[in-house]
This record gives C-alpha cells, structure tokens and sequence, in this order.
C-alpha cells in the first residue's frame, strides 16, 4: 500500500522474444541499487557545472517560473537531488502573499510520462513472462476492437499491439471524452462506459502510413493490461512494481492513497477552465492540486488510465530510470528481461524518434528540444504535459528526472492557443536547455 495500508515488420531482435516464454522474474540477479556520491567528480561530473544547472533553473524560479525538483543519477549513484521554488503560487487566480515551497516529498503529477513507469511497465514485464507478444493483435485482448459497418477508415483487425506502443495505430491524438460538445457519440465520464468507447474510436489514418502521438494508444494499452492480468492498472502496477522497489510516493489518485494537500505540486490555475474560458460537465474550477490534471484520465477514467494519471517523487523516479539503467532489474528484483528493454527502446524502421513508447533522441537533431544536442543517440525517454521530463542515456549510464509544475501559471492568450502557459516559456519549462546544461557539466 502507499502512505496508508509502428510498418509491419517486426523488429529483428524481436523475432528472439515475442514467442519464447521466459522464466519467472525474480529474485535472480543482483542488480545494482542506489547510493549518493560523496563527490560529484567521482561519477564524472564538475561542481561547477551542476552550479551552472542550478543557476539556470534558479533564475527562471526568480523570473516566475513556480517549481521544479531534478535528481541525476549516474553508474548507479545520484549524483544530485535538488528542490527549487514553489508547488504552489496561486489559490486560484490570485497570487499566494507566501508562495508555499518544493519539499524533498514532493509529488508531481507525471502526465504521460505515466505511459512509460507504469503502461510500459507492465507490457514490458508482461512480454518478458511471455504473457504478451508485440505481434499479438489489439484484438486477440480487446475483442470489440473492430471496424464499424461505416467507418471512412477500416483496418483495425490488422493493428498489433506494437503498433499502439509505435503511435502508428491510426489513431487520432486524442478525444475528449469528458465533453459532450466534442465528443458526441463518444461522451463518458463514466470508467466503464470509456472502456467500452475506446474500441469504437475511429480511425484517423491508415495503419501503419503514418506515425501520430496518441493517448488513445495508451488508454487502449493499459486495458490490454488490465483484461491480461485481471487487475485494474493502479492495482497491478503498485503490487508488480512499486510496492517491491518500495516506492512509497508513486501512486494513482494520492489524495485517495493518504497523500496530503501539502505534499503535491500544484497545476492548472483554475481547475481545467485555462483560467476561465473553457466549460463543459462537471469541470473543476478549484486550483488542481493531487488529482490529475489530464481531464480524459479524471473525468473519464477515474484517474487511472494507460496514458495519464500516475504521481511521483524524483526519488522514486530515479529507482524507475535505474531499473531500466541495469537492464530490468533493482536489488534482488528482476521485473523484464535484457533483451525485452533493446527491443522496446529500439529505432521504429520508419521515424527512429519512436521506439516502443518511448521517445528516442534521433532524426538529426530533431530532439534537440527533448535531449539537449549531447545526449548519445542510445539515449531515450519521454515528456509530460505538466512539465516533466526523464532521460536514460546507456552510453552514459546515465538518468535525468526533471519535475516541474509549468502549469501553474497563467494561460498566456486562451483564445489562440489554450494549451500555452507561461511555464512553457521558460527554459526549464523547454526542458533541452537544462538537460544540455546536465550534459555540459560531465567532465
């Protein structure tokens, strides 16, 4: 418990593990755990260096910037762990006269970096145990999961469950399920009744011609999950994951797990209105503050979903990114295989940004925004929309974990672009300029 009780063709590497069985993980292996340096030279970094990384961020905290903790890990030993500014600054639309600090036990809604610590997770143990094969079709899971009599699009009978974990299903980037304005025929705020929705989403594009980030890919995963292992996704992740590497500040719903006010990073000002100008059902207007911001995952599924929902701490982030850094393993615990974490990070045959969920630092320099431009380009993670960010980069044996809350700041101009906050404007908030400078500060 927590604080209380992408073409066709299949990758080669994965012709070795989609179809043999694996053997039970765990307790096999030891597998390196984390400690703190004594010196930040001794894991190859200048004081210096990470003075100019503090430097950065404290000045954007200085010109408005709210709040953000960063935690660097390096050949298994954090090599910083850091707090700066405030996890709220307003109540509302009015400024807070004692804008309340980051802590150490901050939490932070993660957004879609929940598609990789907790859906990615999951497929990744579960293809490891043989419980899944990415050339497995989203319908051998989900048999709903078909083409309407009058779909302008058909081909569902043909998406692979790697083609969900590739953004190249031929899904549109997103419904609003919670707005009956948008979506029609496909409006829920119910659980179940979005569960029984998702099949009937039609699609965009053909399968497979095109690559487009989509949270209907991971809302679709994280039901594949679920109808595999018999659990709801919050439960499995916590038993399988979390509550084994002693995670006790990463959760779905805190608020409902023991999790004080206090204790989370704040987000959007005004509820989901982007400081009044949107409307529909039932939407927050109260400042967010320990439910998910991401309105399909709060209205429309209770909070737990494949693509949004998940909360977390930098330091419990770092024991993630390290299970992937020894290659699926923390301690005495093994939870994927090796060969299994190649597979999942590696280049889709036609956008090499894309690997199985997670974002790759590929394309030329094209991820500059992501990676900074000295990342290797083994490196690889993924972003979330309230202002996280993690980078694994195996070259280095290294991992960057930069949580902020951007959006607990004014919407900049609602009427052009409601998704533009003011966090997104500064350098942290860009992400590339703090992980260039992290890069810069290795010797």
């Amino acid at each position: 418990m927590k604080r209380i009780g992408q073409q066709l063709a299949i990758f080669p590497l994965m012709f070795l593990l989609l179809f043999v069985p694996t053997e039970t993980l765990a307790h096999t292996n030891e597998y390196p755990t984390l400690e703190k340096v004594k010196k930040v030279e001794e894991a190859g970094f200048t004081k210096e260096g990470l003075e100019n990384v503090d430097e950065l961020i404290e000045t954007d905290i200085e010109n408005g910037f709210p709040g953000a903790s960063l935690i660097i890990i390096k050949d298994g030993k954090i090599v910083k762990d850091s707090r700066y500014g405030y996890r709220q600054v307003y109540d509302g639309m009015e400024e807070l006269k004692h804008p309340k600090k980051v802590k150490k036990d901050t939490l932070y809604d993660l957004a879609s970096n929940t598609k990789m610590y907790a859906t990615n997770f999951a497929l990744q143990h579960l293809v490891s145990e043989g419980e899944i094969r990415l050339s497995d079709k989203v319908s051998d899971y989900i048999p709903e999961f078909k083409d309407e009599a009058n779909a302008e699009i058909k081909g569902k009978d043909t998406i692979l469950i790697q083609d969900l974990l590739q953004h190249q299903a031929g899904f549109p980037a997103s419904i609003e399920f919670h707005n009956p304005d948008t979506a029609g025929a496909l409006y829920s705020q119910d659980r179940e009744r979005t569960i029984e929705l998702l099949p009937k989403v039609p699609l965009q594009y053909e399968p497979r011609t095109d690559h487009l980030y989509s949270d209907i890919d991971y809302m679709l995963l994280g039901v594949i999950v679920e109808r595999v292992t018999g659990e709801r996704l919050d439960a499995y992740v916590d038993e399988t994951f979390y509550e084994p590497l002693r995670l006790k500040d990463t959760m779905f719903n805190p608020l409902e797990n023991g999790v004080k006010v206090k204790d989370v990073a704040a987000t959007e000002r005004l509820g989901n209105t982007r400081d009044g100008y949107f409307s529909f059902p039932n939407i927050r207007t109260e400042t967010i503050i320990g439910e998910v911001h991401d309105e399909k995952s709060y209205y429309a599924m209770d909070g737990i979903s494949g693509h949004a929902g998940l909360f977390s701490t930098t330091n419990d982030m770092a024991v993630l990114l390290q299970v992937m850094l020894n290659g699926g393993g923390y301690g005495r615990q093994k939870f994927f295989d090796e060969d299994v974490i190649e597979a999942f990070t590696a280049a889709s045959p036609t956008n090499e940004t894309y690997g199985l969920g997670w974002r790759r630092n590929g394309d030329e320099g094209t991820m500059d925004w992501m990676f900074g431009s000295l990342a290797s380009d083994t490196a690889y993670g993924h972003t979330g929309w309230t202002g996280t960010v993690t980078i694994l980069d195996p070259e280095y044996d290294l991992g960057i974990v930069l949580l902020t809350n951007k959006k607990h700041t004014p919407v900049l101009n609602p009427a052009e672009n409601s998704n533009l906050f003011a966090g997104d404007e500064y350098a942290t908030g860009d992400y590339g300029p703090v992980v260039q400078a992290i890069y810069e500060a290795m010797k």
